[in-house]
């Protein structure tokens, strides 16, 4: 359900919100998704302080496929997470839809956050959105854009975030707005120890 919220947002919500260009190049519309035999595969690395609901991950991937809806037999997408001691299979999506594996890094980063902090996971999910649709800055070189967020730099409850307050979202983007994200980090600065999550393009 949070998925499908994040992706209703994906698709409608960046535009109302007057996303500036960070958000804009992020939120690009990628689809319709014309995926191929094993479809696209990203390394995934999870780290963090051990705590109730946190799993991190070593060696781990996600993989977008496209397959086929057996409800109806039409195309739809598929996302594989797999940690090297599970493996789920998140979908269907639509082919014409948003990112799904870009949402599924927001929503994970979320619901980590929530788990390492004890802090509301909807307080922190509409912080996200709101720094990824209306914020963060650009930087374009050697045929890529950079773009970078900090969605509770100015937070009013930084001081009890355990270091989260310093959370940065970054995104290289490929110079073809329609290509996949070619790797998505959020990670925090300084604290021991810190917060990473990153995904990867093989």
């Amino acid at each position: 359900m949070a998925i499908a919220t994040w992706l209703g947002l994906a698709a409608t919500s960046a535009p109302v919100a007057q996303a500036g260009e960070a958000g804009d190049a992020v939120f690009a519309e990628r689809a319709p998704w014309a995926l191929d035999g094993d479809g696209l595969t990203w390394d995934l690395q999870v780290q963090g302080p051990a705590a109730p609901g946190f799993v991190p991950v070593e060696d781990g991937s996600v993989r977008l496929t496209r397959t086929i809806d057996p409800a109806d037999g039409q195309p739809v997408l598929q996302v594989t997470r797999d940690t090297g001691t599970d493996t789920r299979r998140i979908g269907a999506f639509p082919i014409s839809g948003g990112d799904p594996v870009l949402v599924l890094f927001l929503e994970q980063t979320a619901r980590d956050m929530a788990a390492l902090t004890g802090g509301s996971p909807f307080y922190i999910r509409n912080r996200i959105k709101d720094a990824v649709f209306r914020g963060g800055r650009i930087a374009r070189r050697d045929g890529q854009a950079i773009a970078v967020f900090h969605p509770f730099a100015d937070d009013p409850n930084a001081a009890r975030m355990g270091g989260f307050d310093t959370l940065a979202l970054t995104f290289v983007l490929d110079g073809n707005p329609k290509a996949p994200i070619r790797q998505m980090l959020a990670a925090t600065e300084g604290g021991t120890p810190g917060y990473l999550n990153r995904l990867v393009l093989e």
